[in-house]
This record gives structure tokens, sequence and C-alpha cells, in this order.
């Protein structure tokens, strides 16, 4: 099935289509000559384009429906995958997976934000939007591990916490307040890979650890783009500028601290190239999977507060007269 280009890729697109109505007829040499000057320039327009990516075009490619969500990187880098349902209060939330695997060989602990790949299992997965009690089930799994020294492993994907009635009533704000609070207090390592979208307090219900990894084309940031035009303008339709205003991309999020190291993604993004994204997260995840481990665990709890107590810098500016 070919992936669904955005407007940004169509001159890609369309160098793609004048290549692939001359191959037939490569093996005249005039033809053959010609196809090679249109695959280099097709391959630096390609580096051009994905190298020069703006922030609301992260966002975009952040939100492809053919990107891999959590359950494709599950399948890939662990193995003995056993997921675990219900939050023992209310119900089982399916805008979260979490469960036990092997990451190469030594058991972990997973949480992971699911997306769908269509209309169909989005509704399923609320989109990826977590109800209080996918927070509760995430703590479950996260304090059973904790029990059995599994270091945990988190997947962020989501466009924020649900916000509707019956999330509040059960206490969204609660949930997710509560969940903050006892990360801090996990006595295993807690590795952090936001591989898609991580929008407020529905990323930060389970996004604190001590190392924070982000993907290339992911976003992560107190608000979505379109909210936040929403308040400051009243208009969704200046979501781009927002975007630009938050500093929400992942090099601006490595400058800040708020992130510890940016995942590389395949030319075109993870979705173009799966394997090759698979592989580069699993290679980061045992670069400081290996380091946590080798910290005591006093150290390691407070390396984890210290490091969110260091994000943020405030300025102070000369007093009026």
């Amino acid at each position: 099935m070919a992936l669904a280009p955005f407007d940004f890729e169509k001159p890609i697109i369309e160098l793609e289509r004048q290549i692939e109505e001359l191959t037939p007829n490569k093996k005249d040499p005039a033809v053959s000559e010609k196809i090679k000057k249109l695959e280099e320039k097709l391959q630096h327009l390609k580096v051009e384009t994905y190298s020069n990516l703006t922030p609301w075009q992260r966002v975009q490619m952040a939100r492809h429906m053919a990107r891999p969500h959590s359950l494709d990187y599950i399948k890939a880098l662990f193995t003995n995958w056993t997921e675990v349902h219900g939050d023992r209060g209310f119900a089982d939330d399916q805008a979260l997976v979490a469960g036990f695997g092997n990451f190469r060989d030594r058991p972990v602990t997973i949480i992971g934000q699911q997306k769908g790949k269509d209309t169909k299992e989005n509704l399923a997965r609320n989109f990826g939007m977590m109800h209080p009690e996918g927070y509760r089930k995430a703590m479950r799994v996260m304090r059973i591990g904790e029990k059995f020294n599994l270091p945990i492993i988190i997947l962020i994907d989501t466009p924020g916490a649900y916000p509707g009635i019956g999330a509040e009533e059960r206490g969204q704000a609660e949930a997710i307040a509560s969940n903050i609070r006892d990360m801090f207090t996990l006595t295993v390592p807690i590795i952090v890979v936001i591989i898609g979208e991580g929008a407020s307090g529905g990323a930060l219900g389970i996004g604190i650890g001590d190392v924070i990894l982000m993907m290339e084309n992911a976003w992560y940031c107190v608000i979505s783009p379109e909210g936040c035009a929403s308040i400051l303008w009243r208009d969704r339709a200046m979501a781009s500028r927002s975007a630009e205003a938050l500093k929400l991309t992942a090099p601006d999020l490595l400058n800040l601290g708020v992130i510890d190291e940016i995942i590389p993604e395949p030319l075109g993004g993870a979705h173009h190239d799966p394997t090759t994204a698979y592989d580069n997260v699993r290679a980061a995840i045992a670069k400081y999977l290996d380091r946590l481990m080798k910290i005591p665990i006093d150290k390691l709890l407070e390396m984890r507060s210290g490091k969110y107590r260091r994000m943020g810098v405030v300025t102070e500016g000369e007093k009026r007269k």
C-alpha cells in the first residue's frame, strides 16, 4: 500500500513517478542515463527536504498513520511478550499496553501507548488517549516489575490524556499526578522513548524516567500546536506558527535539557523504513540500559530527582524603578 504523502513531499513523489515511468525502458542507454540523473536529483531532494523540516512538518510526520506504533516496536524489540490487562479497579484501557518480556535476554517491564493503524482500530484504542484506568494499569504493572527488579521501558505516543467527562469523573488529573509522584520512587531503572506524539500530561503521566530518548521526527510538549493556537489566536489554522514557538522538536528539547538523546530515523521518517527505526531504538535502549543497571539504586533515585529539578531556567531582569 502506497504511503500518503504530505504537501512538502509532493516534489519527491513527482520525481519518483518520472523514474517509475522510465524504468520499463531502462535498457536504452539514453533512458538509463536520464534515470541515473533523476535518481541523483531525487536523493539530493530527499536529503534537502528531510534535513530541513519545520516544527509543524515534524508534527505531521509524527502523526502519519503508517508510522510504527508501540506494539510494532514491542514485537520487533522484545521476546516472550506477555500482556497484562486491567487496573484492578474499573476497566482495561486499550489505549495503553503493558506487560513483560525480554530485551536481549534481560527480563523487563514494558509500557506503551497504542494508537490504531486505521479508523476502526483507532476507535478501539481511543486514538492513544488514555483514561484514568490506563494510568492506574501502568502503575500496577510498574509496581509488579519493581517487585521483581525488572527495569522499565516506556514507549510514548499520545495526542494527550482523554478529556471526556467520564475520565474527569474517575479522577484523570489525580491518576496522572499520582503516577508522576510514584515514578520518582520506583527502585528500578526507567527508560522513556518518545516514538511519536508526546502531548501534555497524557505523556508525562507515564513519562518520568532516568533517561528520556526521542525519535528524530517525534514531538513532545505541554500542549498540541492546535490547542496552543486555539488559546492564543482563537484559530487552529495558526498551528504551524505555534509549533515554531513551542520548541517541541527533538533538537529543541535536547538543547533545553528535557531529553537525553535523539534517535535518528531513516530518510523520510520511521514509516518509510521501520526495520531501521527498530534497530536504532534497540541500540539506544541497550546503550542506556547497560549503564543504568550498574548504578546503585539510592544513587539512581537521587539522579532521577535531580534530573527534573534542573529542568527549566529562571532569568531575572532588572528591577523596575
